[in-house]
C-alpha cells in the first residue's frame, strides 16, 4: 500500500478548517470554509484518481471525528463512501472509541503500525487533514506522495501542515497543474533527507 496525503492548504501552509465555517475553531480560528470558493471539478477528479477504486482512509483522531460527524449529519453520497471505506485511526489513547463503521484503532507506536499497513498489498492509504499524523510519518519515510491543493490565499493564522519545530524534509515536485480558480494542484514525493 502507498501512503498518500491529500490536503487543501493556503499559501501560508494553513490546513485548518477548509470545508465549512464551524469545522475547526480551535485557538479562535475564524476563517473556516476558506477553500469552498475555489472548488473546481479538476480538483475533485484529481482527488478521485488518487483514491482509486481500492483505498482506505488513514486519519488522525480529530480529523476522523470531525469528518465523519459532519458527513453523517449532512448526508449525501460522500456519507456512504466514508462509512463503507476501511478507516485506520491514529490516537494517543488506546481506549479511544471509534463509532463509525469499518474503523480500526492505531495506538502506541503509530509509525510502526502504519509501516505494517504500508507493507501489505492493495490500494492507497489516503490521509486527509491530520497534520499531526502527517508530521509524525514523514521522518520515518512513511509518506509516498503529497497531493496539495494550494489556494491563492494567505490566512495569517491557523494550524499549518508543517510547523516551526518540524524537521526539514526535501520534496521533489512531480506534477503541478493550475485550476480555473487559481488553485495549484501540486504533487510532491519525498526526496532525500536534509542535513
Amino acid at each position: 500500500m502507498r501512503v498518500l496525503v491529500v490536503n487543501h492548504v493556503s499559501l501560508d501552509g494553513v490546513l485548518q478548517a477548509p470545508g465549512h465555517p464551524d469545522e475547526d475553531t480551535r485557538d479562535g480560528f475564524r476563517h473556516g470554509g476558506w477553500a469552498q470558493q475555489a472548488n473546481d471539478p479538476a480538483m475533485v477528479a484529481a482527488m478521485g484518481e488518487r483514491m482509486g477504486r481500492e483505498f482506505s482512509w488513514l486519519f488522525g483522531r480529530r480529523s476522523y471525528d470531525g469528518m465523519l460527524s459532519y458527513w453523517n449529519e449532512a448526508g449525501g453520497p460522500f456519507k456512504d463512501g466514508l462509512n463503507e471505506a476501511r478507516k485506520y485511526v491514529a490516537s494517543s489513547r488506546p481506549d479511544a472509541e471509534l463509532p463509525w463503521p469499518n474503523s480500526t484503532l492505531l495506538s502506541g507506536d503509530v509509525p510502526a503500525e502504519v509501516a505494517a499497513l504500508r507493507s501489505r498489498p492493495g490500494g492507497n492509504l489516503v490521509i486527509m487533514g491530520s497534520g499531526r499524523l502527517v508530521r509524525s510519518l514523514l521522518p520515518h519515510g512513511l509518506v509516498d506522495e503529497l497531493f496539495l491543493m494550494i489556494h491563492p490565499l494567505v490566512l495569517g493564522s491557523g494550524h499549518r501542515l508543517f510547523g516551526p519545530d518540524d524537521d526539514a524534509h526535501r520534496l521533489r515536485l512531480v506534477d503541478c497543474t493550475p485550476t480555473a480558480t487559481g488553485v495549484l494542484m501540486a504533487t510532491y514525493q519525498p526526496s532525500q533527507a536534509v542535513s
